[in-house]
């Protein structure tokens, strides 16, 4: 890396500026692709650990990240567009005290236009516009990252420098809950109590506005960047244009860069304002859509497929490869959400049945058909490429919100499960009747993800119990488990309330069965719910 000493030397505009010579170095290309990249920890002797084990291992890549080449032109971008915005705003020349002293006039006119003098900036504003899973939101906290973000000056003046501050836009697009906001994140980082001072909800808008880019300016603010810019989509009455108009200012007269970030969704606020377009494209407005098919997706997937805490190691072929594209449609976030979900799947059934954890084209097909019906109408879209129903369904927070559960189910079933000895008598009657405790289950009430769950969790627990055995076992298991499960409303507790009795019928059956001079066995097989065996190659 080059030292900042060279970068100030080689740079005149830099020279003799202390918002500038704090800042580390900016990184050349392959400094950039190191600094970014973000594989998890992986050690291959770790395959042979415990299933549980192998679970939390899985779960690191939730913050697997590997670089392409958009990745690294916006950490050029905004590397530029930090240091830019430094250059009119020089502490030790006149222009920065006439900046301050035009913010204490906005504060006293509640107007963001007023000002005595005319300082020209040399801030600009960026738009990242891109498909919800993209990467944008970790591309730019992993930048944000490599800067410190308050930097102390004593020399030859006393200041908390804020290099960068990111904020998530309101729900409503509200620029005072915009301000409140930003209150609150100078607080948090600075110790300070400006949300107390300034964040009252009785503060008009217009005062919170010219307040807080006061503060921008006293503290030195180098970028603010705004998150989940699409929210304006909501806003009611003049809230848009209003917030528009503010970030356009902050750019324009108080001399700070924006940075916005939003989904597929917020291109329509940049092309229907032709000003915010402009000032959004100072450098750039980068859209950031799916990754095709090619060398980059190629890339990716060959880096994440080194990731595998399976027993056994499996080989990346096309078959794999071109469904994996299919059931993620190019959106780096499901694809990983995805590889998880399907080691998961192998392990879970491994656990259950001692099996191989192999993974083909059609784990990864039934993986997605059963986890991912959350985002199914979002994939639908961008398979048939409607960018109507691309914009309405571009948001993934629901499938982050599942992975989570299913790694926390997992977990609960790994805790209590170990993988069973082979039993080649118990694995011959199962053979010979693959779904009979599942399809009685199913029969009494139970819903077939629960049936399947709870019969392969008692055939482990007691490989070589009977049918009937088993079916008690269910029963146990159930009633056992009753007092842990959450209220519900009512009317949930009218769907439910009938299905509870049915397991319990079963030992109604069995003792009907016995007066009628009939075996438990028979019983349930004349009333249906257990197929009668079957021997011989027919």
């Amino acid at each position: 890396m080059t030292s900042p000493q060279t970068d100030i030397a080689l740079l005149p505009e830099f020279c003799d500026n202390p918002f500038i010579n704090q800042l580390p170095p900016q990184l050349s290309r392959r400094d950039a692709w190191r600094f970014l990249s973000d594989p998890p920890d992986f050690r291959p002797e770790e395959r042979s650990y415990p299933v549980q084990l192998r679970i939390n291992c899985v779960y690191r890549l939730r913050r697997f990240f590997e670089p392409l080449e958009h990745h690294l032109r916006l950490e050029s971008a905004f590397s530029t567009l930090l240091r830019q915005g430094y250059v009119s705003r020089n502490p030790l020349n006149t222009d920065y005290i006439r900046r301050l002293q035009d913010g204490h006039e906005r504060i006293l006119a509640r107007d963001l236009s007023a000002g005595r003098h005319f300082v020209r900036g040399t801030a600009e504003g960026f738009a990242l516009i891109g498909a919800s899973g993209a990467g944008k939101s970790t591309a730019i906290n992993r930048i944000l990252e490599y800067y410190p973000q308050v930097i102390e000056h004593h020399e030859p003046f006393s200041l908390q420098q804020v290099v960068w501050l990111k904020l998530d836009c309101p729900y409503q697009g509200s620029p005072k809950q915009l301000c409140m906001h930003f209150f609150q994140g100078l607080d948090m980082i600075l110790g300070t109590r400006t949300f107390a001072q300034f964040g009252k909800t009785r503060h008009p808008v217009d005062l919170m506005m010219a307040q807080m880019a006061q503060l921008a300016n006293r503290h030195a603010l180098g970028v603010l960047v705004i998150d989940e810019i699409q929210h304006l989509t909501l806003a009611k009455g003049v809230g848009r244009d209003a917030m528009l108009n503010f970030l356009v200012t902050l750019v324009n007269t108080i001399g700070i860069p924006v940075v916005t970030i939003g989904t597929m969704g917020a291109l329509s606020l940049f092309q229907g304002d032709f000003r915010q377009a402009r000032r959004a494209n100072g450098l750039g407005c980068a859209v950031w859509g799916r990754l095709q098919q090619g060398p980059a997706w190629n890339h990716f997937v060959e880096i994440l497929w080194k990731h595998q805490w399976t027993r056994q190691e499996t080989l990346l072929t096309d078959d794999i490869r071109h469904v994996l594209y299919e059931e993620s449609q190019g959106i780096i976030d499901v694809l990983i959400k995805l590889f998880m979900l399907a080691q998961f799947q192998v392990m879970e059934q491994s656990a259950f049945r001692n099996t191989p954890e192999f993974m083909d084209a059609r784990l990864f097909q039934e993986t997605a058909a059963r986890h991912f019906r959350v985002i199914a109408p979002m994939i639908r879209a961008l398979k048939t490429n409607d960018q109507r129903d691309i914009s309405r369904y571009d948001d993934l927070r629901p499938l982050e919100n599942h992975v989570c559960q299913i790694f926390q189910n997992v977990m609960l079933q790994s805790e209590s499960l170990s993988p069973p000895t082979p039993d080649p008598k118990a694995e011959t009657d199962r053979d010979d009747q693959p779904d009979s405790l599942t399809g009685a289950l199913v029969q009494a009430g139970l819903a077939e993800d629960i049936a399947t769950l709870m019969a392969a969790k008692v055939r482990a627990l007691y490989p070589g119990a009977s049918v009937l055995e088993l079916i008690g076992h269910v029963s146990a298991l159930l009633r056992d488990r009753g007092p842990e499960t959450p209220k519900k409303t009512k009317r949930s507790s009218q769907k439910s309330t009938p299905q509870q009795p049915k397991v319990s019928l079963l030992s109604d059956i069995a003792q009907k069965g016995q007066e009628a001079a009939q075996s438990a066995e028979e019983s349930l097989i004349a009333a249906g719910l257990v197929r009668a065996p079957h021997f011989g190659s027919n």
